[in-house]
Order: C-alpha cells, then sequence, then structure tokens
C-alpha cells in the first residue's frame, strides 16, 4: 500500500520541487507519478464537495483575458458562480482570475470586484516568451534522446517550477480550494504552466474542473492521405515519434487527477475522453453555453441607430462621421499597425465620409477575431457575388445614398498578420470586381475588440455593450471551419439577427449548435455558406433579401428568439455548475 503523504505548507512544496534532477522527459513523468501519491486524505473515500467548502475563493485560470470567445464564457461561468452562492448561501463568493496577460478589451469582461494575479510569461502560443519554446516543441525537429530534447525537457520543468512557485502561493494565500483552468489543459499552448497546474493542485489537494473548449487533436493528425489539405493543429503531433516527450504530452492533455474533472463543450469531446484516452465516465462532463436576457430583449429602430452611433464615435475617433483609410495606405503601414491595434475603417480608393447611422447603410457583421480557421475571405467572395446580382445592382444603381460595410469585432493575435492581409486582399479583389458607382461605398471595418471611447462619455452615451454590438448588424456572417461550440449563432439567434454560417467541423458539434434533431420549434434557423464558394440563384437571393428588407428578416427574428430562449437560459448553466461541484471528491 503506497504511504499516504500530508502536505502542510508552501515551504513543503518548494522543498519537494527542489529535489529532482531533471534531464529528460520520463524525469518529469517520475515526478508526476510522485505528486500523485501525495494526498491529505485517501483518495479512494468519496467525500463530495460541498459549497460551504469553497467559500473562501475559487479560481479561473487561462492564458490571457480579452474579449476573444473564451473569456466572454469564463464571463458568463463566474456570472453563474456567483448566483448559485449568492443564491444557496447568500454569500458574496471571492472570485479570482489568473492570467499571463490582462488586456485593454479584458475591462469589458471582467468585473471591476473580481480579483486578478498576472503570472509573467505564462501566455500561450506565440505570446510565450515570443513562440521560442512553442517553436521549438511543436514546429522544429525534436528527436527522442537528443540533446534538444533533453535541453527541453530541462527548460519546461524550469519554468513550471517558476509558475508553479508563483500559483501555490497565490492559492494558498488567498484559501482557493477549487481551480477552474480554461483551455490551458486540453489546448498546449504553454506545456509549462499546465505542468505547473498539475503540481500545484495534487499537492495541495485543491479541486478542479477543467474546462475545455478545444483539444490538440480536434484539426491535427500525426499523418494525413496524400493529397488532403493540413489541419490547423497538425503541429501539435510534429515530435510524435518522440515516444518520452509525446507520452508526457499526452498524459498532461488533460489530467486524469483524482481531483479533476474534465468539463467539455460538446459530445464528440467527451465520447473521445471516454473510448479513447479511457477516462471514467463519472468524471467527465459537458457544459452548454447561456445567454442574457438582455440578448434576447427584442429592440427598437432608436436603440439600433443609438448602437450604430456609439460605433461611429469609436471607429472614427471621436468623430460624428468616419474618415476611411484607402486600403492601400493601411496595407503599407500594417507593421506598425498590427503593434498597436486602433479601431480603422478602410475605403478603395476615393475617401468618402462614412455615416454609420446612415437608414441606407447595410451593415455585415463578423463577430470574431481574426484567425485563419475563421475564415473571415469567405465574407468577402459572399458580399461580391451578392454585389453582382441584380437586386443589389439596382439599389445601388438607384440610390446614391446606398453603403454596404463588413465591419470585422475582433483583434488580430499577432501571430494572424498574414490572415489579416488574405482578408485584404480579398477586400481588394471584391472592389476590383465591380463598378466604381459600388466600389467607392464599400467599407470594411476594424474595431478590434474596443467598446468605449471617450467621446461616449461627452455625448452622455454609456460604453457599448456585446448585445448592441449584434444590434448594429442587418447580417451576421461566420464561415469558420472549425468551432468548439459556435458562439455566434446562438448570440445572433437571441439578438434576432439571421446569420450566414457554414456547417463546421465537427460537423456533430454544428448540428448540435442549431439543434438539427431537435423539434423546428427549437431549431436555430440560419442560411449554409457552401464550401466552395459556387452559391446557387436560390441563395444569393435568399442573402441579398435577408440584408436589405428587414420584414423578410422577421421570420428569422421572432423563431430563433424563441429558440434559443427555451434552450439557452441562464439557469440551465448555474445548475451545472452546482452538480460539477457536489461530485467533486
Amino acid at each position: 500500500m503506497t504511504e499516504q503523504l500530508t502536505v502542510p505548507n508552501t515551504d513543503d512544496f518548494n522543498k519537494f520541487l527542489d529535489k529532482p534532477e531533471i534531464s529528460s522527459w520520463n524525469d518529469i513523468s517520475s515526478m508526476l507519478d510522485k505528486v500523485k501519491t501525495i494526498s491529505r486524505q485517501n483518495r479512494s473515500e468519496f467525500t463530495g464537495t460541498s459549497l460551504e467548502t469553497l467559500k473562501s475563493g475559487i479560481s479561473f485560470i487561462t492564458f490571457d483575458y480579452g474579449i476573444d470567445g473564451v473569456s466572454i464564457e469564463i464571463e458568463k461561468y463566474a456570472l453563474c458562480l456567483e448566483k448559485l452562492f449568492k443564491d444557496k448561501l447568500d454569500l458574496n463568493i471571492p472570485l479570482h482570475f489568473i492570467g499571463g496577460d490582462f488586456h485593454d478589451k479584458a475591462d469589458t469582461v471582467l468585473k471591476p470586484r473580481w480579483n486578478r494575479f498576472r503570472i509573467p510569461d505564462m501566455n500561450g502560443w506565440s505570446k510565450w516568451s515570443g513562440g521560442k519554446w512553442f517553436a521549438k516543441l511543436f514546429y522544429e525537429n525534436m528527436p527522442e534522446g537528443s540533446e534538444i530534447s533533453k535541453t527541453m525537457s530541462k527548460e519546461i520543468w524550469k519554468q513550471a517550477v517558476c509558475f508553479a512557485r508563483q500559483l501555490s502561493d497565490y492559492l494558498q494565500k488567498n484559501g482557493i480550494k477549487l481551480l477552474i483552468p480554461v483551455n490551458i489543459c486540453s489546448n498546449p499552448g504553454n506545456p509549462a504552466i499546465a505542468l505547473a497546474i498539475v503540481l500545484v493542485t495534487e499537492f495541495f489537494d485543491i479541486r478542479v474542473i477543467a474546462s475545455n473548449h478545444d483539444y490538440y487533436w480536434e484539426g491535427g493528425k500525426p499523418e494525413r492521405p496524400a493529397g488532403e489539405e493540413k489541419g490547423p493543429r497538425d503541429h501539435f503531433f510534429k515530435n510524435c515519434r518522440n515516444k518520452e516527450f509525446f507520452s508526457l504530452f499526452e498524459r498532461l492533455y488533460p489530467w486524469n487527477g483524482d481531483k479533476w474533472i474534465q468539463v467539455n463543450i460538446n459530445e464528440p469531446q467527451t465520447e473521445c475522453l471516454i473510448n479513447k484516452y479511457g477516462f471514467e465516465k463519472n468524471k467527465v462532463f459537458e457544459i452548454g453555453s447561456c445567454i442574457s436576457n438582455e440578448f434576447l430583449k427584442e429592440y427598437s429602430k432608436e436603440e439600433i441607430y443609438t448602437a450604430r452611433k456609439k460605433m461611429n464615435y469609436i471607429l472614427s475617433g471621436g468623430s460624428d462621421t468616419i474618415t476611411p483609410l484607402p486600403v492601400n495606405k493601411h496595407i503599407n503601414g500594417l507593421e506598425t499597425w498590427m503593434k498597436n491595434q486602433k479601431p480603422i475603417v478602410c475605403s478603395f480608393q476615393n475617401v468618402k465620409p462614412l455615416d454609420l447611422t446612415n437608414p441606407d447603410l447595410m451593415y455585415c457583421l463578423q463577430p470574431t477575431r481574426i484567425v485563419g480557421r475563421k475564415r473571415i475571405y469567405k465574407d468577402l467572395k459572399l458580399l461580391e457575388s451578392m454585389l453582382k446580382t441584380e437586386k443589389l445592382n439596382k439599389i445601388f444603381t438607384e440610390n446614391s445614398k446606398a453603403q454596404l460595410i463588413l465591419h470585422i469585432t475582433g483583434p488580430v493575435p499577432i501571430e494572424h498578420q498574414a490572415d489579416l492581409e488574405e482578408v485584404l486582399n480579398a477586400y481588394i479583389d471584391l472592389c476590383n470586381s465591380v463598378s466604381p458607382n459600388i466600389s467607392e461605398r464599400v467599407f470594411i471595418a476594424f474595431s478590434v475588440g474596443t467598446e468605449d471611447h471617450p467621446a461616449l462619455k461627452k455625448a452622455c452615451l454609456n460604453k457599448l455593450c456585446i448585445e448592441e454590438i449584434y444590434r448594429l448588424a442587418d447580417i451576421i456572417l461566420f464561415p469558420s471551419e472549425t468551432e468548439g461550440r459556435g458562439l455566434p449563432i446562438i448570440e445572433s439567434g437571441a439578438s434576432g439577427v439571421p446569420i450566414i454560417c457554414s456547417r463546421y467541423y465537427p460537423v456533430k458539434v454544428f448540428d448540435g449548435v442549431v439543434g438539427k434533431d431537435l423539434p423546428e420549434k427549437d431549431q436555430i434557423k440560419y442560411v449554409l455558406f457552401p464550401e466552395q464558394d459556387k452559391y446557387s440563384e436560390e441563395m444569393l437571393d435568399e442573402t441579398v433579401s435577408l440584408l436589405v428588407d428587414k420584414e423578410y428578416r422577421e421570420k428569422y427574428a421572432d423563431h430563433n428568439r424563441k429558440a434559443v430562449s427555451r434552450r439557452y437560459g441562464i439557469d440551465m448553466l448555474v445548475n451545472k455548475f452546482n452538480e460539477f461541484i457536489k461530485i467533486l471528491n
């Protein structure tokens, strides 16, 4: 029988970390074996966890906080936990948010009452030490037994120890007994912080709800048949033949801890953990999203006008009207703009003023960041075909005030500049393909997650909220290739704005979001992006009608609001967290 050890304080943890001489991936695996034996109680016994146990505080941890989909979901989880503790214990639960970075836009998501703690350099991908270590693990060769493999094992351990000391100190100081890592232990942006989380939570007997939005195997394979396109996550298998490294990698992602449960956002993820990786069914769960009542509220013409007026100030830098920048000038200064992204609107060639409150403006919204898998260039290809239809061409010909804008709301991660360039070039192609009379009235906007400007306060206006951003739009465009959930479909449905979307991978997830197998009244209506960019006359007629005809849009609005309200209310999420806490042992 394995001797049960006690772990009374941080000093003991520091001694534990200082003991070994790590010189290989196997040495790290041995440390994981040792830490699993450390417990303050017999882990074979089911003890359960109560809300009372956790009332001193709960902490989320993720790579960084901004206005990306993961951060927005974390905000919802946090609000649900607050409601749960308030309803059950009449308690304001202290919530903590640990991250590698808190971007300016994080203030939109994280409430002032919530505690923040930054651990330097624990961000992921290219934001982890400038991408140096990520590249060595997942883009460069690291043969088993090689010097580079040994060097990297030492480096990852060194960083993990550094992260673990800071993390353990913060958790112990604040009495945190439940940690909720979001994506850190499923999407390997920084293996050192994932390793640190395992060491700390196992050593100090901390419960863990591992929230997983994406897994490395979704869109990733070690090998592909000849002719098959590369997947967006194939790089994670670059060194899969280094068995020492990859066995540790698979063990960490995700960690099957005694005090851990895995919470996924779709059924295929759950099936994979149980059927392929051997997780017990009673330790793997799914969680849906939820929609606030503000999303579901019907809004007036005046509220649309106010939302557009606010965005007008944001995109113009505080003016009543927007002076667009010719797209070629923006491309020429792109390197500088990427370092300090500010809202901008681009025109094709002629610099004509733009006012978003123009009632003849047709507003297309892509409510995401600019990353390759979102395939935003497809928006422009569709709009190009729409502009060539007789119906839309006639509107531009007969109405000199008619304008069209494609507005992309999210920032551009520094490593995705090439994806932004692809979008800008697709915009240029669109403008070159239509008459000058049309191209001079077609714009592309980037608000880079900005929802406030000093001019709003001067005009006695509050900052924009996410619900208002959807109200800007006549149609939502969402041609994504792969999604963990596909939140814009739910949010557009709640807002009553029709969506044109792709049937992204995994298709089972897409079908679940739209409610493919549910009764018609619970299905979210949508228009499908064709995969090969070949648009039928029927599809173009449908999309143009949705764009220009408010009454036609209403047939989507009422139906989708009701469907989303039934399926994605906040009480569902509160009840889920209550169940998760009860089953943690």
